[in-house]
Order: C-alpha cells, then structure tokens, then sequence
C-alpha cells in the first residue's frame, strides 16, 4: 500500500511542474530559434522536447502500469512505455538526422544570427532546467523512470551552457559558424542517447534475455539442488523496464510428491529473485518425460 503511495507521489505534483518548465523551454526556443535564425537554439529545443517525452511517458506509464489486470488483458498494460519509448526514440533519430543535414547547409553558409536570442533563451533552459533537476532530485533515487528523466535534465543543463557560450562568441566576434557546429554536437549526442533506447525497447519487445542476465548461472543455480537432474526449455525475458520473467522445465530425478517438489520450487523462487531479480518464475515439473532435454529449444 505504502509503495503504491510513493509511485503516486512521485508523479505528482513536482513531475508536473517540471514538464510545464520544460514545455515553456521547448516552445520559447523553437520561436526564438526560427525568429534568430539559431539552429543551435532549435536543436536544444528538441534535446528539451525529448526530455518532455521521457517526462510524459513517467507521468504516463506510472498510471497505466496501476490499472488492474484484465481476462483481456492478462498483463495489464506493463509495456505502454515500452511502445511509447521505442516511437519517441525513432522520432527523434529522425529530427536528429534532419538537423545534422541542416548544420552541414548552414555551415558551409552562414548567416548572421541575432546572439541575444541565443544567449538570453540559453540562459532561460539553464534557469528551468536546474529547477527542473532539484524537483526531481529525491525522487530519482527510488524511480527508474524518474532516474533516467534527472540524467536527461543534466545533460540539458550542460547543452545550453555550450548554447550560450556560442551565443557570447557570436555576439562578441561574429563566429556564426559556431551555431552550426553546436546544432550537429547536440544531434549527434540526441541520436546517440535515443539508439540506446531504442535497442533497449526492441529488446524487451522481441523478448531477448536480458544483458545483465547469464543464462549460465541462472542453469547453474537450479541444477545445484541434488532432486534436480536439469532443466531445459528455459526463457527469460522483460515484461516491462524492470520485471523479469523466467519460465522453464525442471526434470526431477525422484517421483516426488507434489506438496515436495512445491517446496523446491519456492527455495527455487526465492533463489532467482535475491540473486538474478527474477519477479515471476513459471516451472514446469516433469519426471521421467521422454521429451527433448535441450536448454534452448
């Protein structure tokens, strides 16, 4: 109860807060960078905007993993964020890639670009954002979703420094094809933050195991119990950000009662959770099966 609480707290108020500052920085710099001829500006827009995303999808995801379970939907809606991350991230690969192609134009091209648009809405995402981060400072701590969001905030905060540094040098020495150059650094970084994401997103989609899961010492630490001779027909996947699945059959070496091989399995259970953070486990007991005994099948 205490925990579903603390989920509702943390998409609370400050969440909210904190993507209205962002939306007012995003729209401010998409304006002044059109008004000021700044790519610069608009690429920190969409580094901004990605972070609005990350923060809606928080937001989001937060009440739609609360909905109960349905004989329609037997896992709820774990995965919406899933979706929604993997349709950001391409997105922005996409704005990312149109606006390394708009820098390469601009900077065999330059034109003169009004700095004090620059510096003044540069200095206005290092304000917002540095609030933003303080909001959501505490809660990174005990939300994932929110842990990423904070990250992306520091990262913005340090893009507009480099924003508004350009936005100095251009004022003070004209160097317009600074503007150019800082547009192409921050899409390159968005494309590389957001190809994280989305191999991250694919991979739970496709039901990959899990990176920081060894198949190996998963094996290893069923068969070590003596009534076990192996197990095979094993999978291990995501359902969502942070629960994994385990489903696999255990051949017995004993024709052994039900209320004893139950008794193994929750040792089993409890031993994949403290050492592999493995939530559900689905076992299959068999004894004696003439079936195929391969781990992968």
């Amino acid at each position: 109860m205490s925990e579903h609480h603390h989920h509702h707290d943390v998409s609370g108020k400050n969440l909210f807060i904190t993507i209205l500052l962002n939306v007012i920085i995003t729209v401010s710099q998409i304006v002044g960078g059109i008004l000021s001829g700044s790519l610069a500006l608009l690429s920190d827009a969409m580094h901004n905007f990605s972070d609005v995303l990350a923060l809606v999808i928080a937001y989001v995801a937060n009440r739609l993993a609360a909905r109960p379970n349905s004989q329609s939907k037997t896992f709820g809606y774990k995965r919406a964020e899933i979706l929604a991350a993997l349709f950001n991230a391409s997105v922005l690969i996409g704005i990312a890639i149109f606006l390394i192609i708009e820098s390469f134009h601009k900077f065999y091209h330059p034109e003169a670009i009004n700095s004090l648009w620059v510096i003044g809405l540069g200095t206005l995402s290092i304000i917002l954002n540095a609030a933003s981060v303080l909001l959501v400072k505490d809660d990174a701590h005990d939300n994932m979703n929110i842990r990423a969001a904070y990250l992306h905030l520091l990262t913005d905060v340090m893009t507009s420094v480099a924003v508004v540094t350009g936005g100095v040098l251009m004022y003070y020495f004209g160097l317009f094809w600074i503007d150019p150059l800082i547009s192409a650094l921050i899409a390159v970084y968005l494309i590389w933050a957001s190809f994280g994401l989305v191999k991250e997103s694919s991979a739970i989609l496709m039901q990959f195991t899990p990176e920081e899961i060894d198949l190996e010492e998963v094996i290893a630490s069923i068969e070590v119990e003596k009534q076990i001779a192996n197990v095979h027909h094993i999978h291990i996947w995501k359902l969502s950000d942070h629960r994994i699945h385990l489903e696999a059959h255990l051949d017995f070496k004993e024709d052994l009662s039900l209320s004893k091989s139950n008794a193994i399995i929750i040792k089993l259970e409890k031993k994949l959770h403290d050492s592999f953070e493995i939530e559900h486990t689905t076992f299959q007991c068999e004894f004696e099966r003439d079936d195929v005994k391969d781990i992968i099948v």
